[in-house]
């Protein structure tokens, strides 16, 4: 049988975690790991690209559910996805043993597992606002600077020198709206 992993962290600074992901789907024997630094909530094309890769009678193993999907409702979607290609689906954190999702026990467990973990992350989230209210009140949050007022002056300078706004844009990291909102003196929305 043949173990295709799947690997996800959310950002470029949870670099550990993700090498962390892939050593542990090494060790289950995954013979390749698909691997992605993006946030469950936009694409994933390297989930997409696994599930695409994945032939019947092979395994997707992820390390834990919430590595595979963001609610419970997308993970009953993506095993339906694999059900359909006769692809079975292992969860390492379930103490590594492969959940047949084709059985209604194996679909039970996986959908109850994918709810603590949706319970949890709206728990964190809930926990995250209420500080960041609590630092606005006492003055101490002032939210992420933004990144284009901070380049109004190389914006400009490269227009100067003749280059167009979405090179500008590309050169410097930021959205071409942003770029012609400094071109036009007006101040760039925060991001």
């Amino acid at each position: 049988m043949t173990l295709i992993g799947y690997a996800r962290t959310s950002t470029a600074e949870q670099e550990a975690g993700l090498a962390a992901h892939e050593r542990e789907l090494r060790a289950a024997g995954c013979a390749r790991i698909f691997a992605e630094r993006v946030s469950s909530m936009g694409p994933r094309p390297e989930l997409e690209a696994a599930i695409a890769y994945l032939r019947e009678g092979e395994t997707l193993v992820v390390t834990k559910p919430d590595r595979l999907a963001r609610s419970v409702v997308d993970l009953l979607g993506i095993i339906t996805r694999l059900e359909a290609k006769g692809v079975a689906l292992r969860v390492l954190s379930m103490g590594g043993s492969e959940v047949d999702t084709r059985t209604p026990t194996g679909r039970l467990m996986l959908t109850m597992l994918g709810a603590v973990a949706e319970f949890e992350r709206a728990l964190m989230l809930e926990r995250q606002r209420e500080g960041i209210a609590k630092a606005k009140a006492e003055g101490k949050y002032r939210g992420r600077a933004p990144t284009a007022r901070r380049q109004a002056a190389a914006v400009r300078q490269m227009k100067a020198e003749g280059i167009g706004a979405a090179e500008i844009a590309r050169r410097l990291g930021i959205g071409r709206a942003s770029v012609y909102r400094i071109l036009a003196g007006e101040a760039p929305a925060a991001g």
